[in-house]
C-alpha cells in the first residue's frame, strides 16, 4: 500500500521530463541562433527535429509499453533524454546540437508509458485521479520550466539550460528505478507491427516536415508538395495495414468508439489553438516596445510568462478531481469554452502584460480541465491491452496540433510582418478555438438530448 502511495508522484515526476525539455524550445531559439552562429530559421530546427522525432517515437513507445516490460522501457527512453540533454549541452557545433535536441525528442512518448503504469499497478479508485494527474503535468510544469529556462540562459548561457536538463533525468531516472515496481513476469504483450511502426514513422515524419518548412520553402513550392503528398500515401497505406493487421500498432477500430474519437479530434484542435497563442505571445513579450506590439521582457523575466498556465492547470485539474469521474465528459467542453475565451480576449487585447498573463491563466484552467479529460475518456473505453497505444495517439495528435498552430502562425507572420501579422495569428487561434467550442457544445447537447430520450 505504501509503495503505492509513492508510485503516482513518482510517475508525476518522470513525467515532468517532458515539460523540461520542453521548455528548452522557444524561448532559446535567438539565444542558439547567436552562439551558434546559424540564423533563426535555422535554428528553429532546434524545434522541428524535436518535435519530428517525438511524433515518431510516441505511437511506439505507446506500443512497447503495453507489453511486459514497460518500466524498462521508462527507464531506456529517459536515459536516451539524459544522454540527447549531455550532448546538446556540450555540442560544439550545431549539427552535433541538432542530434542531442533529436535523442530528446522522446520525451514525448514519457506521458503514455506513465499512464499504463498507473493504469496497470493502481486501485479502481486511485488510477482515475492519477491519470488526471499525468495528463495535464506538462502543461503545469511548463509553467514552471520556462522560467526555470530564462533564468538560467539569462545568468549564464543555454548550455547551463541543458545541464540543468540533464541533471532533472538523472533524478528522473533515480526515482523510477527506485518506486516504480516491475511487471508481472507472466504478463505478455501484443506482436510489434513493424510494418505499421514504419510507415507511420515517415507519415508523420513527412508531414510535419512540410508542415513546419512550408513557410520557409513555399507552401506550393515542389519541396513541400512532394513532402506532403509523401505523408499522405504513407498515412493512407499506415491505415490500410492497421486496419487488417491482427496485432496493430494502433488499433483504430477501438478509436471509432465515439468518446475516444471526440477526445482524439479535439486534441487536434486545442493544440493548434493553443500553440498559435502561446507561441504569438511569447513573441509579443520578447519583442521591443518599439515594434508597436512588443512589451520589451528580458529573458529573464519572459519565462515567467507561462507560470499562471501552470497554475491554472494544476487548479483546473484539482476542480476536475474534486467532481469526480462522472464529471469527465463534461470537462472537455468545459475546459475548451475556457481556452476559447482565453484565445478570444488575447485576440481582442494583449498590448498588456497583465491581459496575456490573464490570458495564460485562462488557458491553464481549460487545458487542467480538458486535458484531463481526454486521456481519462479513452482508458475508460479501450480494453488494458490498448491503453498505451490509445493514449499515445491522442499524445500524437496534440503534437500534430501544435505543428499546425506553429504552421500557421509561421505563415501568417511571414506574410503580414509586424503588428499586422500578430494580430492575424491571435485572431486565427480565436476563431480555430471557438470553432472547437462549438463542435464540443453540439456534441455534447446531442449527448445529453439522446440520454433523455432513453
Amino acid at each position: 500500500m505504501t509503495e503505492h502511495r509513492r508510485l503516482t508522484p513518482a510517475l508525476i515526476y518522470a513525467a515532468l521530463t517532458t515539460s523540461v525539455v520542453s521548455s528548452l524550445g522557444m524561448l532559446l531559439v535567438p539565444s542558439i541562433s547567436a552562439e551558434m552562429g546559424v540564423g533563426v530559421g535555422a535554428a528553429q530546427w532546434m524545434l522541428t527535429i524535436n518535435l519530428m522525432v517525438g511524433a515518431v517515437a510516441t505511437p511506439i513507445m505507446g506500443r512497447l509499453g503495453d507489453g511486459p516490460h514497460t518500466r524498462r522501457l521508462l527507464l531506456v527512453s529517459l536515459s536516451v533524454i539524459l544522454a540527447g540533454s549531455v550532448i546538446a549541452a556540450a555540442a560544439p557545433v550545431f549539427p552535433v546540437f541538432l542530434i542531442g535536441r533529436a535523442l530528446q525528442g522522446l520525451s514525448y512518448g514519457i506521458v503514455p508509458v506513465t499512464i499504463v503504469l498507473a493504469r496497470r499497478h493502481l486501485s479502481t479508485v486511485e488510477v482515475d485521479p492519477a491519470i488526471s494527474s499525468l495528463s495535464v503535468t506538462v502543461a503545469t510544469g511548463l509553467g514552471i520550466g520556462y522560467p526555470l529556462t530564462g533564468v538560467i540562459a539569462s545568468l549564464a548561457d543555454f548550455r547551463a539550460a541543458f545541464w540543468f536538463a540533464a541533471v532533472f533525468v538523472a533524478t528522473a531516472i533515480a526515482v523510477v528505478w527506485r518506486l516504480v515496481p516491475e511487471s508481472e513476469p507472466r504478463r505478455t504483450g501484443p506482436a510489434f507491427d513493424v510494418v505499421g511502426a514504419t510507415l507511420l514513422s515517415i507519415g508523420l515524419a513527412a508531414l510535419l516536415t512540410a508542415v513546419s518548412q512550408g513557410p520557409n520553402w513555399g507552401w506550393f513550392s515542389p519541396p513541400t508538395l512532394g513532402t506532403a503528398f509523401l505523408a499522405v500515401c504513407a498515412l493512407v497505406a499506415w491505415t490500410a495495414v492497421e486496419l487488417r493487421s491482427s496485432h496493430p500498432l494502433i488499433n483504430l477500430h477501438v478509436l471509432r468508439q465515439s468518446d475516444v474519437l471526440l477526445a482524439n479530434a479535439t486534441a487536434i484542435g486545442l493544440g493548434a489553438t493553443l500553440y498559435m497563442s502561446l507561441s504569438t505571445a511569447s513573441i509579443i513579450a520578447q519583442a521591443p516596445s518599439t515594434t508597436g506590439y512588443g512589451i520589451g521582457l528580458p529573458l529573464f523575466w519572459a519565462g515567467f510568462v507561462m507560470l499562471p498556465l501552470s497554475i491554472g492547470s494544476l487548479a483546473g485539474n484539482r476542480f476536475v478531481r474534486r467532481l469526480g469521474p462522472n464529471s469527465t465528459t463534461a470537462m472537455l467542453p468545459a475546459g475548451a469554452t475556457l481556452m476559447a475565451v482565453a484565445a478570444v480576449m488575447l485576440a481582442v487585447t494583449s498590448d498588456q502584460l497583465w491581459e496575456i498573463l490573464l490570458g495564460m491563466a485562462l488557458f491553464g484552467l481549460g487545458m487542467g480541465a480538458a486535458y484531463a479529460a481526454m486521456p481519462t475518456l479513452i482508458a475508460r473505453n479501450v480494453a488494458i491491452s490498448e491503453v498505451g497505444s490509445a493514449v499515445s495517439f491522442n499524445q500524437v495528435l496534440r503534437t500534430v496540433g501544435g505543428a499546425l498552430g506553429s504552421a500557421v502562425v509561421g505563415a501568417v507572420l511571414a506574410a503580414h510582418p509586424g503588428a499586422t501579422g500578430i494580430d492575424v495569428a491571435l485572431a486565427v487561434a480565436a476563431v480555430g478555438g471557438t470553432l472547437v467550442w462549438l463542435g464540443l457544445v453540439v456534441n455534447h447537447l446531442r449527448v445529453r438530448r439522446r440520454t433523455a430520450s432513453h
